[in-house]
């Protein structure tokens, strides 16, 4: 079993840059199989998932070119397979972001079950079931695969309300309902930064998406998504990480790339500063003692 050993009474001091998020970013590279041109995507973080990820749009016939450690560009003009490879997609829980994104452009998907780590078990994926079949998708579950299909070759918009607010489902309607023929409506919608990220990205494309990081989100489909370049946010989750080791140890950390609005929820007590450079830095006193929490857990 892996384990970490800690030596701390050491005040923490100097720069760090925070990855890009590993939410948004194994999100927008499926997403990229809705445009009909070159995508140049930055800020990508060096994980695993993103690796199966660009593999995936890989064996479905997109062109993948890495311009740095951080930054690829991705050609998805000849994907020759709406298939994907089983033994990848099932590594990876993000494999059902394929889902919405291949039907969304080609009218019909086969993905492998997501599978991937086993925190908290297998996610249910009723919810994105129920607004692909909203939006006239014919949706089944057969030798290990989930196939979507649409009898036009085109979904069309409708008003989709979550039984539950999911992200994963937020997420994956938006993408089948980009280029959906009229209007969707997704009521009940997930928030996160992610969320906003994705439509942001989708929107740079030529997506008409509005009312993301709202519970209401108002998508108008458009024909088609042209090609362009984006750079995936922070990641708010390391970011809150790092100050909440900063507020323990102390004394001064400079945070690059930090996208302020997605850490605001974990930055209200500490000084920050913009610099020339679009960086931010966190200074905090170190502090004596913490008051104890009021925790409530689930079983």
């Amino acid at each position: 079993m892996t384990k970490y050993i800690v030596q701390g009474g050491t005040p923490l001091f100097g720069e760090v840059e925070i990855s890009g998020a590993k939410n948004a970013a194994v999100a927008i590279i499926p997403a990229a199989l809705l445009v009909d041109g070159v995508c140049r995507i930055e800020n990508i973080p060096q994980i695993s998932d993103v690796t199966l990820c660009l593999k995936i749009l890989e064996n479905l016939g997109a062109n993948i070119r890495s311009i740095n450690r951080h930054t690829v560009e991705i050609d998805c003009r000849h994907i020759h397979s709406t298939r994907t490879n089983y033994d990848l997609a099932r590594r990876i829980r993000a494999s059902y972001y394929l889902i919405g994104a291949l039907l969304g452009r080609f009218g019909q998907a086969e993905v492998a079950m997501p599978g991937g780590c086993n925190f908290g078990g297998v996610r249910p994926i009723d919810q994105h079931v129920k607004g692909f079949t909203t939006l006239g998708a014919k949706v089944t579950v057969e030798g290990g695969f989930i196939r979507a299909a649409t009898e036009t070759g085109r979904l069309k918009g409708a008003n989709v309300y979550l039984d539950v607010v999911s992200v994963g489902a937020t997420m994956n309607i938006m993408m089948a309902a980009v280029m959906a023929e009229g209007i969707t409506v997704i009521e009940s919608a997930a928030k996160e930064p992610h969320i906003v990220d994705l439509a942001n990205f989708l929107n740079s494309m030529g997506a008409n998406i509005r009312g993301a990081g709202t519970d209401t989100i108002k998508i108008h489909g458009v024909e088609r998504l042209t090609g362009g370049s984006y750079a995936i946010i922070p990641d708010q989750i390391e970011a809150g990480t790092y100050m909440a080791a900063v507020a323990a140890t102390g004394v001064w950390v400079e945070f690059s790339l930090l996208n302020m609005p997605t850490s605001a929820s974990v930055a209200p007590k500490t000084t920050l500063y913009s610099t020339a450079a679009s960086t931010s830095a966190v200074q905090l006193p170190r502090m004596s003692s913490f008051l104890a929490p009021a925790l409530s857990l689930l079983p």
